[in-house]
């Protein structure tokens, strides 16, 4: 069985990303959820992981290619720390927990200034904790917990093959 090459792995990622992204964009309109701050932080990081993982792909194997290809890995696990953090908050009994606090932190402050920059992109106007739609059982935030986790096992794949086929060489 023919392995994947890294070039191949950094398209799946760029393209389930990419509909990731739009899937967002989509459900939200489609079912009138309410995005909240975690979930409209998440759509950004699938945005940056679409563009990292093109780029890696695009650029291949060299110096560039691997950089942006690294760089996919912390985005990816904050992708699965966020995620798995808003999966949490959802599991809680109703009223116990909220993401929304006194003091915004650092996530809230730069969501709120992407919404004003465009509101049709980052406008978050949900709660984290409320669970919103749910898709074969799991809420967005559970999909975008698999999603981000894909991404940083295949993130890691690629390198390693991209490694693999430099040493052979």
């Amino acid at each position: 069985m023919t392995r994947p090459s890294p070039r191949l792995l950094w398209g799946l990622m760029a393209g389930g990303c990419a509909l990731a992204v739009a899937s967002s964009f989509v459900l939200t309109d489609w079912l009138a959820l309410n995005p909240c701050h975690l979930c409209i932080f998440q759509r950004l990081l699938f945005m940056m992981l679409t563009v990292l993982a093109l780029g890696a792909g695009l650029a291949g194997a060299g110096g560039l290619g691997r950089l942006l290809g690294i760089v996919t890995l912390p985005v990816s696990a904050s992708g699965v720390g966020v995620a798995a953090y808003q999966s949490w908050l959802q599991l809680q009994p109703p009223g116990s927990v909220s993401c929304v606090a006194g003091t915004p932190g650092v996530i809230e402050r730069w969501v709120e200034w992407l919404g004003q920059q465009a509101p049709t992109l980052f406008m978050a106007t949900g709660f984290c904790e409320d669970e919103g739609a749910l898709i074969l059982g799991l809420s967005l935030a559970n999909w975008a917990f698999v999603g981000f986790a894909l991404c940083l096992g295949a993130g890691v794949l690629a390198l390693l093959r991209s490694y693999a086929e430099s040493q052979a060489r």
